[in-house]
């Protein structure tokens, strides 16, 4: 692992990596085990990914760890993911601290139990000045949802006079979304062998990479993140522009 670690410029490292964190179920089941036994198992993966993204000094990580459609999972399920969540924040904000990780959510967090709610809050302000890197969870989260919210929003601004349509452009919206203070992304990961992006940051990742592995979530580790940033430096990023423009700015 050491050898593909030096082998990432650190100079076309993505800025911003987020992470749709899949197979949970699959790899508990695949132990004859209930699917709560692999968000149990799955924490291993998060802190592994953390460090080395800290480690890279990629300043943002989002992980997409519970979406709005999956309130709709069975009660029991449900209930202890958002008890792990209070948990496991409790137990690592002095990691946090120690490793300077600030601390975020994204969503619909009112959706969220009052204990984890204010949990989060808490560990949230706990953790503001810490400037290594930020860590995001997408909690209760939706893109749609967030878009809908978005037009709402600068609806209501216009409807008041607060804002003028001409003015609306692609800075006036960022700033009205969940993710206000966070760049695009840079980097998707999803694992599991799923290829798809499950209403996940679709007006952040307009020009994200996208990378898929089989690994199931659970048994991420360094070494599979350090695989997805070396895929990720072997791709030319256009945006648009042809590939003798790109290599004349280098």
């Amino acid at each position: 692992m050491n050898e593909r670690l030096r082998s990432i410029n650190l100079h076309k490292k993505p800025n911003h990596v987020a992470v749709i964190m899949d197979g949970n179920g699959r790899w508990a089941k695949s132990k004859g085990m209930q699917r709560v036994f692999g968000h149990k198992n799955a924490l291993t993966s998060i802190r592994e990914s953390v460090d080395i993204a800290s480690e890279l000094d990629i300043q943002y990580l989002t992980l997409y760890a519970f979406s709005t459609e999956n309130w709709n999972r069975p009660k029991l399920e449900v209930d202890t993911l958002m008890n792990l969540m209070v948990s496991t924040l409790k137990k690592e904000l002095p990691e946090f601290m120690k490793k300077n990780i600030k601390i975020n959510a994204i969503g619909n967090l009112n959706q969220l139990p009052s204990n984890a709610r204010n949990t989060l809050a808490d560990i949230i302000k706990k953790t503001k000045n810490n400037e290594k890197i930020t860590l995001t969870f997408a909690l209760s989260y939706g893109s749609r949802e967030e878009i809908v919210n978005t037009i709402k929003k600068l609806c209501k601004k216009v409807v008041n006079n607060q804002l003028k349509i001409e003015k609306i452009d692609d800075k006036i919206i960022n700033s009205h979304l969940y993710t206000f203070n966070l760049p695009d992304v840079d980097l998707m990961i999803r694992t599991s062998g799923e290829q798809r992006i499950s209403n996940f940051l679709l007006w952040q990742m307009a020009y994200a990479e996208l990378y898929f592995t089989e690994v199931l979530w659970p048994d991420f580790r360094k070494e599979h993140f350090i695989n997805a940033i070396i895929d990720y430096q072997n791709r030319e990023r256009r945006f648009g522009k042809t590939s003798e423009q790109i290599k004349v700015n280098e």
